[in-house]
């Protein structure tokens, strides 16, 4: 780091260091190791893995996305773009089409950067990089281009949680805003509906390395966030998703600043008719629930579904 503290964090990052970065990134592409499965593929040769992905990157659409949480939006929207596939298989997923199907474009990696800065033309307050894990380092190679032509944009980093610390060090002094999902707190539910093995001791890792990067989350005087961490938690049906646990975790081992988006959205899409649990809508009791969980443990910030 140079000097004193810019945002976007990366404007830190001196060249041959951010080229050190990206080629260690490449390097867990072969054999994978890029996140927590550990493929062993090689994936420089077109080989894929779980995530079924190979060397190129895979974007399904990009936009202005005023959907996000309000610091996210602020004015003029989060500037999002989401990567084809994933590394988790949920069998609730709403965006199964992308994440499991594989509905998208191969892009080179020029048309990365030319994204980001086209949202950032559009006046977005920021580049939202959606299920990027299994894209990290074509990521970071497209970012440094993108910079290098007037980027200067925060970046989110818009995870599903199943992160590996090793390539989470990568994105450190890179990434602003850090907003994993926390999804389950029992290993045996998230392996039978994201084939997730270890999904809470991994989240856990990585929700700690993440806020290690970038601490609380931080916001200009209009609201709008340029650093730190937002965590987001799906209610689901008959209590899967073990909040109170979640909200302890968070609590005790984060920071009880930690801003929570307390998700009520959930609907049976993808496959979850076929699970009894999964086949329904969550009900206001249950959201309730959830909401005194994140009461009880003392955590101070968030959003909340009024409705529920």
């Amino acid at each position: 780091m140079i000097g004193k503290l810019k945002y976007p964090r990366y404007l830190n990052i001196k060249e041959e260091e951010f080229d050190r970065r990206i080629e260690k990134a490449y390097k867990l592409l072969s054999p994978c190791e890029l996140c927590p499965r550990k493929c062993g593929v090689n994936r420089l040769e077109g080989e894929k893995g779980f995530c079924r992905s190979d060397k190129e990157v895979i974007v399904s659409s990009y936009n202005t996305h005023l959907g996000e949480e309000p610091p996210l939006v602020g004015y003029f929207g989060s500037g999002t773009i989401f990567f084809t596939n994933c590394n988790l298989k949920c069998v609730y997923c709403q965006n199964y089409p992308i994440s499991q199907l594989g509905n998208g474009n191969r892009i080179s990696l020029s048309e990365l950067a030319k994204i980001m800065l086209a949202l950032q033309k559009r006046k977005c307050h920021n580049i939202n990089l959606v299920t990027p894990t299994h894209f990290v380092p074509q990521i970071l190679r497209s970012l440094k281009s993108a910079i290098k032509m007037g980027l200067r944009l925060p970046i989110v980093y818009n995870s599903s949680g199943y992160d590996s610390v090793n390539t989470l060090k990568l994105l450190d002094g890179v990434v602003d805003i850090y907003l994993p999902d926390a999804r389950y707190s029992d290993n045996e539910i998230a392996r039978k509906y994201s084939t997730a093995p270890s999904y809470f001791e991994i989240m856990k890792k990585a929700l700690r390395e993440m806020y290690r990067q970038v601490g609380d989350l931080t916001v200009d005087k209009t609201g709008v966030a340029h650093s730190g961490m937002i965590v987001r938690h799906l209610v689901l049906p008959g209590g899967l998703s073990g909040t109170k646990k979640i909200m302890h975790f968070i609590a005790r081992e984060i920071s009880p600043h930690t801003y929570i988006s307390l998700m009520a959205q959930y609907f049976p899409a993808y496959q979850a008719g076929q699970f009894l649990p999964l086949s329904r809508r969550i009900d206001r009791e249950e959201y309730r629930e959830a909401l005194q969980a994140f009461k009880e443990e003392g955590l101070e910030s968030g959003w909340f579904q009024k409705d529920m």
